[in-house]
């Protein structure tokens, strides 16, 4: 299996990790919680995880440094962008396959009725090769011409025959085409390529194909001019930085896109074409609503949710682990299964609260968020801070 230069460089800086751990892949399997089978083909670069969680806990776990890990989650990326492309060039090849078998078949059936017209012409009286009886006594009549209609009719038949061929072979590589382009652009997008770079800006040769953590450019102000055109509040600074990676996170998420934190393809294509809204409650909605939700305490679960998530309902916050605490009482990614939620659902604010108090209900206290609920008891309850 072939390895393209971006699943290469990832794979090289797994290999260079677990090389200065010094552990084997069985004992880095373990701590991981990984199969020792899976990370063989993630260091030899035959497969790139779909999820940079289990990168990160890799990671994690062979003593990366902070600077390493945004490396690793960089290149993860590229490596993830460029899987996909390949999977849309064999989706190509594939489908310029079964065009040329449609039209081999259709040339072999025009053939054959080629073939048959043919058998069918010389069966007919009259035909070539059918004698005709002379009757005695009787003067040979003037010969008859050969009637030029007939054959005509049979010559235009076969020019019929083959146009209407022509057509339907014509018809299904249109079909096909629409169907492979449908498939690839989401609906008013205007395509995917970079050729129209002069009205989307990601798409250009100015932009990288993957925008991430730490850049610094044009291209991250293009991404957060349109997280704010959709209502995202956000700064546009040009820097990438845990705002940006929050609130990128929380658009994939709402527009139905795997959410990985960098701006690929797929973000891109959904950032101009999606009706995605990003508007939320003001903060003053917020706490008017979890006080009526929380009764019994309404002053400390305010402070709580402004502990977690400075009353934010689309804060996001990955954890060391590769997983996330979702919206305004950061519920994690373990307590969202627990209830059946999604992290969808976690940034709806409405359904964070109601989480929230059926997780405070089980004991009726903050067990759950025990650094906050410290924090709540002994700061009295002030202003809400902005996130940086």
């Amino acid at each position: 299996m072939s390895v393209c230069p971006e699943t290469e460089r990832f794979a090289a800086l797994l290999r260079a990790l677990k090389s200065r751990s010094g552990m084997s892949y069985e004992a880095l399997a373990r701590k991981s919680g990984l199969a020792g089978s899976t990370l063989h083909r993630y260091c030899r670069g035959t497969s790139v995880p779909q999820d940079y969680g289990n990168v990160h806990r890799l990671a994690t776990v062979c003593g990366a440094t902070p600077e390493e890990l945004r490396t690793l989650h960089r290149l993860w990326a590229l490596a993830d962008a460029a899987r996909t492309a390949a999977a849309g060039a064999e989706e190509e090849a594939a489908a310029a396959e079964a065009r040329q078998e449609a039209r081999q078949e259709a040339e072999q059936a025009e053939e054959a009725k080629e073939a048959e017209d043919e058998e069918e012409e010389k069966a007919e009286p009259g035909g070539e090769g059918q004698a005709v009886p002379d009757i005695a006594g009787e003067p040979d009549p003037e010969p008859a011409p050969r009637p030029a209609p007939r054959l005509a009719g049979r010559s235009r038949r076969r020019r019929l025959r083959t146009s209407v061929v022509t057509a339907a072979i014509l018809a299904a590589l249109s079909v096909s085409a629409w169907a492979l382009y449908s498939a690839r652009t989401p609906s008013g997008s205007g395509g995917g390529g970079r050729g129209s770079g002069d009205e989307r800006p990601l798409f250009s040769a100015n932009c990288p194909p993957v925008i991430a953590m730490g850049e610094h450019d044009e291209c991250v102000k293009e991404v957060q001019r349109l997280l704010h055109a959709k209502g995202a509040d956000i700064g546009v600074d040009g820097s990438f930085g845990p705002q940006t990676l929050r609130r990128v996170t929380a658009f994939q998420v709402l527009a139905g896109i795997q959410p990985n934190g960098v701006v690929e393809e797929a973000t891109k294509k959904a950032l101009y074409a999606s009706r995605v809204r990003m508007s939320v409650w003001s903060q003053e909605k917020v706490r008017q609503r979890v006080r009526e939700v929380f009764p019994e305490v309404p002053d400390k679960a305010v402070a709580i949710a402004d502990c977690q998530s400075f009353l934010d309902p689309l804060h996001i916050l990955p954890n060391t682990n590769g997983t996330r605490n979702w919206g305004l009482f950061q519920i994690s990614d373990a307590r969202l299964r627990e209830l059946g939620g999604t992290p969808r659902q976690a940034l709806d604010p409405e359904w964070n609260i109601q989480a929230a108090r059926r997780l405070w209900s089980r004991d009726r206290d903050f067990g759950d968020w025990p650094h906050c609920a410290r924090a709540a008891e002994a700061t009295p309850l002030t202003a809400t801070r902005r996130p940086r």
